[in-house]
């Protein structure tokens, strides 16, 4: 722990899926695998139109007319998210530049969090895959909330547990509706055009990237602070 006069002045709040874990293919994969059990065929263009939607949104979307009821919507979901954390356990599929930019903030003294929808169990494992769990003064994930993005309170929580004003803390973020969950925050939103997003779909965000090798603390800094 931080003692109370060396607490970060700064913080970068992230993403999980789409942004330290490259989990778009491991996603739709695990789909597949959970769809084919049950009979359904999915196609890669039908998936890439729920990415990013809860899992309840995802089901009613993809079985339609035989979307089956909540008892089971919820067995269903764990199987994927268990067929998920198989797939990426074996084959990690790290975001490039995660582990150089965590590190980087890291050593500029700016707390770091994780504020992901995503099942604990995800981003436990996501966490341990990138062994810098000393690196994050902060870990919500969806079971720590009542209200999904765009509701901004993954991101206020995150804050308060680092110990930072939230007009002090950026996110990086892959979706729109996380984008506009920063905004409502009152923080500033990175957007990450990864897998299957363009930077026109992120267009919200006050500044929008390729790739993570494209941010650093002190464009984070000037982000925050203003000025760039």
């Amino acid at each position: 722990m931080m003692s109370h006069g060396s607490q970060p002045q700064l913080a970068v709040i992230f993403d999980m899926d789409g942004v330290l874990i490259d989990s778009y293919r491991a996603h739709f994969e695990s789909w597949r695998i959970v769809a084919a059990e049950e009979g359904l065929h999915i196609t890669e263009e039908q998936f890439s139109h729920t990415f990013g939607r809860t899992s309840r949104e995802i089901i009613a979307a993809l079985w339609g007319d035989r979307t089956p009821g909540d008892e089971r919507i919820r067995e269903l979901d764990d199987r994927k998210e268990a067929a998920f954390r198989d797939l990426i356990r074996d084959n990690f599929p790290i975001m490039p530049g995660a582990l150089e930019l965590l590190d980087a903030l890291h050593i500029a003294g700016f707390g770091v969090g994780i504020g992901s929808s995503g099942p604990p169990e995800n981003v436990a494992l996501t966490v341990e895959k990138l062994a810098r769990r000393h690196i994050f003064g902060a870990i919500i994930t969806g079971k720590d909330v009542t209200r999904g993005k765009p509701d901004p309170q993954v991101f206020l929580l995150a804050a308060e547990k680092l110990n930072v004003p939230p007009q002090r803390c950026a996110v990086v973020e892959d979706a729109p509706p996380g984008i506009e969950a920063a905004h409502q925050a009152g923080m500033k939103a990175v957007g990450l055009a990864s897998t299957g997003r363009t930077p026109e779909m992120l267009s919200q965000a006050d500044l929008v990237v390729r790739s993570l090798f494209e941010l650093s603390p002190e464009r984070f800094r000037q982000l925050i602070l203003g000025g760039g």
